[in-house]
């Protein structure tokens, strides 16, 4: 349901993994187009790979926009990921973005509207549920590992770049590229500004032009 008031522009984004889908990211532009898109960004990687071109749709959108996919799945790969999108999108300035699905189980759902909203609540739930049984899994790895005489220790990675990432920052560097940058997620960035006792800000809008 989209029962939420269009300020901004409608901006889209579409992805398929490999070359040979090259049908299936046409499809997704056309829905994306007949849905108002007045900007599209595509293109075909994994879903675990860079993905540079949502990279871009991410600095380009502005406060009051809508973000556009036809699927979840196209968008992000677990539900802690689409969250972490989604959170990032409200946090621009001036109102926010919102994100807009437009097959949800059959449903189109807008960020923007009561409907959206309680999806949103759920989703955070989701999340949460999703990080809690990864790190129980992780934790239940570690003790096997230990009581085999395996486990050598994690190697430190996002957190011995926090302080890089907090100088970046500073720099007037947006969290999207100091990610990109620092080889590490958005949320990394901000779990590491939160650290630091620094006010999370949103990234400022870059606009690219294709």
């Amino acid at each position: 349901m989209t029962d939420a008031f269009q300020t901004g522009q409608l901006i889209g984004y579409a992805r398929t993994s490999t070359a040979e889908q090259e049908a299936g990211l046409e499809a997704q532009v056309r829905d994306l187009k007949a849905a108002g898109c007045a900007k599209i960004f595509r293109e075909q990687v994994s879903s675990i790979a860079q993905r540079s071109e949502l990279e871009r749709a991410l600095d380009y959108v502005r406060g009051g926009d809508t973000l556009v996919v036809t699927k979840v799945d196209r968008l992000a790969r677990s539900t802690v990921g689409l969250w972490e999108i989604v959170k990032y999108l409200e946090g621009v300035d001036d109102g926010g973005v919102g994100l807009r699905v437009l097959n949800l189980g059959g449903e189109t759902v807008d960020t923007k509207s009561a409907t959206g909203k309680l999806i949103l609540t759920i989703f955070a739930g989701f999340a949460q549920f999703e990080r809690e049984m990864m790190l129980e899994r992780q934790r239940e790895g570690i003790a096997k590992a230990k009581a085999g005489g395996k486990y050598m220790g994690r190697k430190p990675s996002a957190k011995l770049k926090a302080d890089e990432a907090l100088r970046l920052f500073r720099q007037g560097r947006t969290v999207t590229q100091i990610a990109r940058d620092l080889a590490i997620g958005r949320g990394s960035v901000y779990r590491a500004l939160e650290a630091a006792g620094v006010k999370q800000t949103p990234d400022p809008c870059m606009a690219t032009s294709l």
